[in-house]
């Protein structure tokens, strides 16, 4: 098996436990933790697309990593930042008790 493959086979086995965890919980943390999950094996394959493509000397691979690094992380800051908030108003992290986000 050549690195290439094993680095996306283990990039869609990560997708694929994060996407179960995002469809099949109830609790908001391990769902947002199955997108961070889902992040994280999109940059395993940017990292590996640039590390064997064509011209690894040219950073694009890398920066593509840095940005959706820098996005995940204000993603999961606003996702905190909402499950806070509904916590405080409905003493529940469960995703099912949410019927709006009406004030």
């Amino acid at each position: 098996m050549t690195p290439l493959t094993a680095c996306l086979l283990l990039s869609a086995i990560l997708f694929a436990i994060g996407l179960t965890g995002a469809l099949v919980r109830r609790n908001s943390i391990l769902v947002l933790i199955g997108i961070e999950l889902m992040l994280n094996a999109a940059n395993l394959n940017f990292i590996a697309f640039w590390r064997y493509g064509p011209h690894p000397e040219a950073l694009t691979g890398m920066m593509f990593a840095v940005f959706s690094i820098a996005v995940a992380a204000a993603e999961a800051a606003v996702g905190l930042a909402l499950i806070i908030s509904l916590y405080r108003h409905l003493k529940s992290a469960n995703i099912d008790e949410v019927t709006s986000m009406s004030g």
